[in-house]
């Protein structure tokens, strides 16, 4: 399950609000404001909010205790 640091991280990784992941989630937002924050969360809940981020291209990893997200490569603007 990740953790809500990585939640932070992931949304900025892919320059979403609040309202973009909950939207895409099925949560509300002060869910996911809750969850940032380190407020326990049921699984289901924690799950379709990775399912949300992991289909945006974001993945997950804990390595010697450190907590991490890659989050996809920025698309490219139009006519660049």
């Amino acid at each position: 399950m990740i953790t809500g640091l990585q939640c932070r991280m992931a949304r900025a990784g892919l320059d979403w609000s609040v309202k973009e992941l909950a939207t895409r989630a099925r949560v509300g937002e002060a869910t996911i404001r809750r969850f940032e924050h380190g407020h326990a969360t049921i699984t289901a809940t924690a799950e379709a909010i990775s399912r949300a981020l992991q289909a945006a291209g974001c993945e997950f990893f804990t390595e010697s205790g450190y907590v991490g997200v890659q989050a996809p490569p920025p698309l490219a603007e139009p006519g660049s």
